[in-house]
């Protein structure tokens, strides 16, 4: 199982990708780099490619909307180039709130559209040009531009023909396809206990029609990281991650209309799922925040004595892990923590 995390910053993500450089030397084996609204994954990843050795670089995720299936060939080849063929290009439709909101684009078919981006992406590495006929129109019909559109193919010469391409994934439908078509998963909030009750069959379905020509699906998922024998400290490093759960569960979209709220839901959190939104949306976010069970915190999370994390880390391994995402407490030294995971992982 390899070692991965998130880059977590606070204001300027230059000065915590400069901490990449001891994290990679404790045993980092993945860092991933989000863009919900913020500043672009794709320049902070070109900065950590110049700045590291060895470390896998994931995009965690570029939307597949704001960015047309040629610029993410685009960005998946030129990240894999930078990087001496490290990159891992993560994707997913994210959520209406951002696509609408910030990006001015319809939320629409992301099912549909992740596939013929997947496929295009593939053809696109292998060198081929760029032709399709679905809901991506390529090039584009003479009735919808000027008709002097062409196939086009790369310039360059890809890095590699297979760079990998992951997909977060909740729906069934799209962990379906996710394990169908992509070469790794990126689940959100995994409780690695109940995860194959949730995802199980969907996962089934999905590796039932795989082709044997790609490698078995990979997982990155894990939690906070805080190895401490203080139970009153490990609370305090779990409570951090109340805000978060109350985002998603009660602020993600509306009343019935919230992908991670359904997802609280199926792991067994019904009540306390319906009761964090009403908070939430009310404008109760501290007592939507309170909320949040404190089971989910607990098996969710690698938060607590050296017996309890290994525990968490066989059970994530367990449910088909490959990756172990971890995210090190505020307060806590990150490079220690890694190599001492890593360790344990060796």
């Amino acid at each position: 199982m390899k070692l991965a995390m998130p880059l977590t910053y606070f204001g300027n993500p230059r000065e915590t990708a400069d901490q990449v450089v001891d994290l990679e030397k404790a045993g980092l084996d993945q860092l991933w780099v989000a863009e919900p609204y913020g500043f672009d994954a794709v320049s902070l990843l070109g900065y950590l490619a110049a700045k590291t050795e060895r470390v896998e670089l994931g995009s965690g995720i570029l939307n597949i909307y704001s960015r047309t299936p040629g610029a993410l060939l685009q960005t998946a080849a030129g990240l894999d180039n930078v990087s001496e063929g490290r990159a891992i290009l993560g994707l997913g439709a994210s959520g209406p709130q951002v696509i609408e909101g910030f990006h001015g684009v319809a939320y629409d078919k992301p099912l549909t559209r992740t596939r013929e981006i997947i496929a295009l992406l593939r053809a696109g590495l292998r060198g081929e040009r760029l032709q399709s006929d679905g809901l991506y129109k390529l090039p584009l019909p003479a009735d919808q531009g000027t008709g002097l559109g062409k196939p086009l193919k790369l310039l360059n010469r890809p890095e590699r023909a297979d760079t990998p391409i992951w997909v977060a994934a909740l729906g069934d439908k799209n962990v379906a396809m996710t394990a169908e078509v992509a070469d790794g998963w990126l689940p959100f909030q995994f409780l690695p206990d109940k995860a194959r009750d949730v995802w199980g069959e969907a996962i089934d379905k999905g590796l039932a029609k795989r082709s044997a020509d790609l490698k078995p699906l990979e997982i990155s998922a894990g939690g906070l990281l805080a190895i401490t024998d203080d139970p009153d400290e490990a609370k305090r490093h779990r409570d951090t991650m109340r805000g978060l759960l109350a985002l998603y569960v009660g602020g993600m979209g509306a009343r019935g209309k919230n992908f991670y709220n359904d997802m609280a839901v199926k792991y067994g959190f019904g009540d306390a799922a319906k009761k964090i939104q009403d908070l939430y949306l009310d404008g109760h976010k501290r007592d939507a925040e309170a909320e949040v069970p404190e089971a989910w915190l607990e098996a969710g999370n690698l938060v607590g004595p050296e017996s309890f994390v290994k525990e968490r880390i066989a059970a994530f391994k367990e449910a088909g892990v490959t990756s172990l995402q971890v995210t090190p407490a505020f307060g806590t030294d990150a490079p220690a923590a890694i190599g001492q995971v890593k360790e344990w992982l060796a």
